[in-house]
């Protein structure tokens, strides 16, 4: 093989303004398991997403975190475009600047649809999408602003539009955790990696 035909590789950094209110550490001095996720997740994207570098400051968290947000996309009943969807529309009514532009980018891909994320952070209510899904973000931004009002009637809403109960169980646990995640990228004052606005348009 020659030179030509090698693949470039795409070095991780982490950016001094992945946030703005905590400093983000030096990626020599992580752990080793948190380089090896952060290089993992820079050869797939082709640039560090800035979450890692912003989350990589607690590394204990940076684990749990982790752990949890790919439970939640690799182990679920929802296509991987839905669970975008009530991530773009939770961000979208938490005015969460970071993932409703990262999460945006990958729903727009998930979706092939360059303008759903869009609809989505401006008004779910009047985004292009079916009934099934309208009701699946009506419970999803329920839960975000109101959750003591959550009810059975929710659950069977979602039952009749034609979920599963793991899949009720899903919309829930993705809704609950990018609550945190929005509350934690807007404390810290996370910023979106450039690259993210043009994905997927």
């Amino acid at each position: 093989m020659s030179d030509d035909d090698t693949e470039e590789t795409v070095e991780p950094e982490l950016d001094d303004d992945a946030m703005r209110r905590f400093p983000v550490p030096d990626l020599g001095e992580l752990p080793a398991d948190l380089r090896d996720r952060i290089e993992d997740e820079t050869e797939r994207s082709g640039f560090t997403p800035n979450i890692f570098s912003a989350m990589a400051y607690k590394p204990s968290h940076f684990r749990a975190f982790f752990q949890y947000h790919d439970a939640l996309v690799d182990d679920t009943a929802l296509a991987r475009a839905e669970v975008e969807m009530i991530i773009v529309a939770v961000s979208g009514v938490n005015h969460c600047y970071y993932c409703n532009v990262a999460h945006g980018a990958l729903a727009r891909i998930y979706a092939d649809a360059p303008k759903l994320a869009d609809q989505l952070v401006a008004n779910y209510r009047t985004a292009d999408i079916n009934d099934a899904h309208r009701t699946m973000l009506d419970v999803a931004v329920k839960l975000t602003e109101c959750p003591t009002e959550i009810e059975e009637a929710d659950l069977e809403a979602l039952r009749e539009a034609g979920f599963s109960e793991e899949a009720i169980w899903d919309i829930a646990a993705v809704t609950a955790f990018f609550n945190l995640s929005n509350r934690m990228a807007m404390f810290a004052d996370m910023r979106p990696n450039d690259e993210f606005h043009t994905m997927g348009r």
